[in-house]
Formats: C-alpha cells, structure tokens, sequence
C-alpha cells in the first residue's frame, strides 16, 4: 500500500494542518481492512511485476504519458503490458506508459478539455471526491495545482493509480480509499472541490453538496459535474429501478433545479459551464475495459433513450463558490 508519510508531512505546513488528528488512524484502519479483499493480493503482485523504470519524459495532456527517452525494450514492454492488464477493468484515462497505451473506457480527456477553461487551478491544494484511478488529479496537477488528494473507496482503482505513481513518486497527488462520507472532515482547508460523476449515485443529493461545501476554505470553489435532464427548476428524474443499467442512480435534475440545490446549500455565484451529451464515442468497451458499456446501454432503435426508455445520458458542469 501507499507511504503516506510525505503526505502527512506536507499537510503540516498548510491550512490541512488540523486533519491530522484524524486522517493517519483513519487511514490506518482503512488500510487493515483493505487488506482483506479477496482480490488484493493478485493486484498487488501485479504492482509488483512492473519493471523499474525512471522515466526520462513526461505529458500530461490527452493520454497522460510516462516514457523514456529512448525505445523500452520489446521484452519489457510486453511484461509491463500484461502487469497493467492484470489490473483490468481500466475506466479512466487514457494512460500510456513507456510504449504501452491503455485505451481506456471513458475518453476522460474529452471531459477534461471542455471543462479546465473555467477555472484556475494554480498554485490551489484540490480535492477530487469520487476520483477514480485518478487521471483527472494528474491533469489537476498538471494545471497547476500545488497540491492533489482524491478520495475513492475503490481498491482497484486505488490500485491502478499506484501503477501510475510508481512512474512519478515525487508528484504531489495521493489517492485515499474512502467515500467522502467516511474521510475525516479536512475543516475548510481545501480552495477547489471536485465532484464528477458522483451526486446521482447519493440518495441525499443536499447532503453531498453541504459536504462538498465543508471541505472548502471561505472563497473555494466547488467544480460539480453529474447527469442532469432537460427541463426547468420543477423538473427531476428519479428512476424506478436501473438507469443505463445502473442500479444506484437517484436523481437527475434539470439543470436549473441543480442551480436551485446548491444556492439553498449556501453557495454562491451559480453557473453552468458545459452541458455534453454522452457519446458513444467516448465512453464505450474497449481492450482495456471487456465489459458492457454505454453502447449496451442505449435503445438500439433510438440512441436518445436508454434502453429502460429513459432521458440518454446528459452530463452538466456547474462551479459555485462558498462563501
């Protein structure tokens, strides 16, 4: 697992300071928990078959990609190949490490490239909740942000971004396996809050967004992006069983009504800056990600409805600001 003892480090020199009266034992009984999933230790001895590599380039834009400055050798970009692959299913990115390109589910980039022109990420210490493996934090840190924390009780993912990290120890982006109900409250210390992907699978949408809102100093900002339906403030979708065969999808309000939910959370200077339909294009199965994916999911005589009949997915990006 993750040597958190920089992180704890670096914490004490900023308004984080408090957290640690919290975080190190809860991490702790985190971890000892952890190590009883069933399906650890075959991701970890694939940690372990990575070769060891120092990377002599580095992009982080579009694919976030690790190399060297010269061609790896054949032998040892197969061994690194089959190690990611044994931490299958890949959702997010794409990543491409030394010649391997993992071509993941969701063209997470697209995302990112319509939402970072609004919004400054320099010099600011951002919390990603619900991160994933993590790519969005590399471009995080990419644009600028001093420091990087996500939080995703998913040990597969937590996984995968330790096979990133492994290529960049020295980055100051940690993942945390905790919902943001479970994380120690961090009391305000953050100046960006990220939430995507996230609110529609919360039964108390207002909850998420008062939580959201705690974790920000007076003045940060609140990045939200989730399933919305088209409609005015009165209009909301609340499944009856699956949504796109997802079970745990709650609610998807218009986006004026989303508006109306953070301003009665107490946040300020409210705006939309992206409405994207989903396409098939950018989330779909590929050799990374074996499973069913979006194109299962829609009607096949109407790419507009999912196939329980539904709204298609439409996905919004709203910033606010706490006061």
């Amino acid at each position: 697992m993750i040597d958190y003892s920089r992180l704890y480090r670096d914490l004490g020199d900023t308004p984080l300071k408090d957290w640690l009266a919290d975080l190190p034992a809860a991490l702790e009984r985190r971890l000892t928990d952890a190590r009883r999933h069933g399906d650890l230790p075959r991701w970890q001895a694939c940690l372990e078959q990575l070769p060891d590599l120092l990377p002599g380039t580095l992009e982080l834009q579009q694919a976030v990609r690790i190399g060297l400055a010269g061609d790896l050798p054949t032998d040892q970009q197969q061994a690194l190949g089959v190690a990611l692959q044994g931490l299958h299913p890949w959702r997010k990115g794409p990543f491409e490490l030394f010649g391997v390109h993992i071509d993941t589910e969701w063209r997470s980039d697209w995302k990112w490239d319509r939402i970072a022109p609004h919004f400054d990420l320099q010099g600011k210490r951002v919390l990603d909740v619900g991160c994933g493996n993590g790519y969005h934090m590399w471009r995080m840190w990419q644009d600028g942000a001093s420091m990087v924390i996500g939080v995703d009780p998913n040990l597969l993912f937590l996984t995968q971004f330790q096979a990133i990290r492994r290529y960049l120890p020295e980055a100051p982006v940690w993942q945390l396996p905790f919902t943001l109900e479970e994380l120690p409250e961090p009391s305000g210390g953050f100046d960006t809050v990220f939430s995507m992907g996230v609110l529609y699978h919360r039964r108390s949408p207002l909850d998420h967004l008062l939580q959201l809102k705690a974790c920000l100093r007076p003045g940060g900002e609140l990045v939200l992006e989730t399933l919305v339906i088209e409609g005015d403030e009165q209009q909301c979708l609340i499944p009856e069983d699956r949504y796109a065969q997802m079970r745990n999808v709650w609610f998807l309000p218009s986006v004026a009504m989303l508006e109306r939910f953070l301003r009665r959370c107490g946040y300020t200077d409210v705006r939309c800056v992206d409405v994207n339909r989903t396409s098939q294009n950018e989330q779909r199965s590929t050799g990374w990600m074996r499973f069913q994916s979006l194109p299962d999911f829609l009607d096949p005589g109407n790419p507009l409805l999912t196939c329980e009949g539904y709204p298609a997915p439409l996905r919004a990006t709203l910033l606010a600001t706490r006061p």
